[in-house]
C-alpha cells in the first residue's frame, strides 16, 4: 500500500502495476457467472443445435479458455500469471445460456479477472453467433460466485 492508501498508486499518485515479485505462489481459483437473455425462439434454436452460425454453446466454450488465457492483455494491471486449469460450463436455460467459469493457477496472485474475462467473453460470442435471430439478446448478472486461496483465504457469495 502507498501513502495514497490505494495499492495501484505511487507516492505521486500515478497508476502502477503492484509489484507481486516477492510473494510465494499459492494454489488459487475463482469462479465466475454470468447469463446471456435470449428470446424463446433463440433458446429453441439453442437448444435444437439450428443457430444459423454454428454450434455457438461449444464456440462459447473455446472462447472463455481462450480469454482467461489472455487477460492480461485486455487489462492494463492484471499480472502475467500461469492459467493452470479453466473450465467453462455453458448451459442453456429457459430465458438463455448460463455461463460459469472456473480458474485456477499456482500464481502470485489470484485468477478473479482470468474468470470475469472467461465468461465475459464467452457471453459476447453467444450474442455474435445469435444476433441474427435477435439483436435484443442482452448480457447480465457476471459476478465472482467464488475465490481461494491467496491472502484473503475462500470466500463464498451469500446464495440469497
Amino acid at each position: 500500500m502507498t501513502d495514497s492508501g490505494f495499492t495501484h498508486l505511487d507516492a505521486r499518485g500515478q497508476v502502477r502495476m503492484v509489484d507481486v515479485t516477492h510473494k510465494q505462489p499459492t494454489v488459487r481459483s475463482a469462479t465466475v457467472s454470468g447469463f446471456v437473455a435470449c428470446a424463446p425462439h433463440v433458446v429453441e434454436a439453442l437448444r435444437d443445435g439450428t443457430v444459423p452460425k454454428g454450434d455457438a454453446l461449444a464456440l462459447a466454450r473455446i472462447a472463455g479458455i481462450a480469454a482467461a488465457k489472455r487477460t492480461p492483455e485486455l487489462l492494463p494491471l492484471a499480472h502475467v500469471i500461469g492459467v493452470h486449469g479453466a473450465v467453462v460450463e455453458v448451459s442453456v436455460e429457459d430465458e438463455g445460456v448460463r455461463i460459469i467459469a472456473t480458474v485456477s493457477t499456482a500464481d502470485r496472485t489470484g485468477v478473479e479477472m482470468e474468470a470475469f474475462t472467461a465468461v465475459s467473453v464467452a457471453a459476447l460470442n453467444v450474442v455474435d453467433m445469435v444476433k441474427a435471430l435477435d439483436k435484443g439478446t442482452t448480457i447480465r448478472d457476471i459476478r465472482l460466485i467464488a475465490k481461494d486461496g491467496g491472502k484473503s483465504g475462500p470466500w463464498r457469495r451469500d446464495p440469497a
